[in-house]
């Protein structure tokens, strides 16, 4: 039986949450590069493993393929610290997890994409597109700061795989113009998240 197999693109945040937690996990995988913008998702061998034709996918031990990067992180996180058992502590867990993907990565993430990562993309932005990327995203990173300026961690008092989906992206905000300077929990967060047992950094590859 084949181990994992996780078709990702390097400088994606999506793509590096489960690249983290696997390694923090220990859990060896086999890393495929797949870069959307040469059309390597929209062949016809990866959309048969994912139909919706984007990075991250998991393709486990098994053959049967996991796409969303918040799917695989509490797949994988499942009976491991990185999940809370506490069941409130769990809810709080998937709370962040669905704030990420609905209020966090539309702006912060998107800012970034079109600043800095994707020259096809960069200098095209409007100066009203930016604007309202920079007034949601910064809304986002207030309710984030509003739980870090009093707590270590986002959901319960330990480390979790919410952690790791919002640091995949507010630890690169800088890259979508986004100023952390007036965030002490965040920047002391991200401090802690840099340094937990087994981290690595985005450019990290197996």
């Amino acid at each position: 039986m084949a181990g994992y197999t996780l078709y990702s693109m390097q400088n994606s945040g999506n793509c590096y949450k489960p690249r983290l937690l696997m390694h923090q996990l220990g859990i060896p995988f086999r890393l495929v590069d797949t870069d959307p913008g040469r059309g390597e998702t929209r062949k016809d061998e990866f959309r048969a493993l994912n139909p919706n034709a984007r990075v991250p996918l998991l393709v486990l031990p098994d053959g049967r393929a996991l796409p969303e990067s918040n799917a695989m992180l509490l797949y994988l996180a499942e009976g491991t610290p990185c999940l809370p058992a506490d069941r409130y502590d769990r809810g709080t867990c998937y709370q962040w997890l669905f704030f990420e993907q609905y209020d966090h990565e539309p702006t912060i993430a998107v800012a970034r994409s079109w600043l800095s990562v994707y020259p096809d993309r960069i200098g095209k932005a409007t100066p009203e597109q930016i604007a309202g990327w920079h007034q949601k995203g910064y809304k986002a990173l207030g309710v984030m700061e509003q739980r870090l300026k009093a707590h270590d961690w986002l959901a319960g008092n330990a480390y979790s795989v919410a952690d790791i989906a919002l640091y995949a992206y507010t630890h690169v905000a800088d890259e979508g113009g986004f100023d952390l300077t007036d965030y002490p929990g965040i920047r002391g967060w991200l401090a802690r998240v840099a340094s937990t047992p087994g981290f690595v950094p985005m450019d990290w590859r197996p």
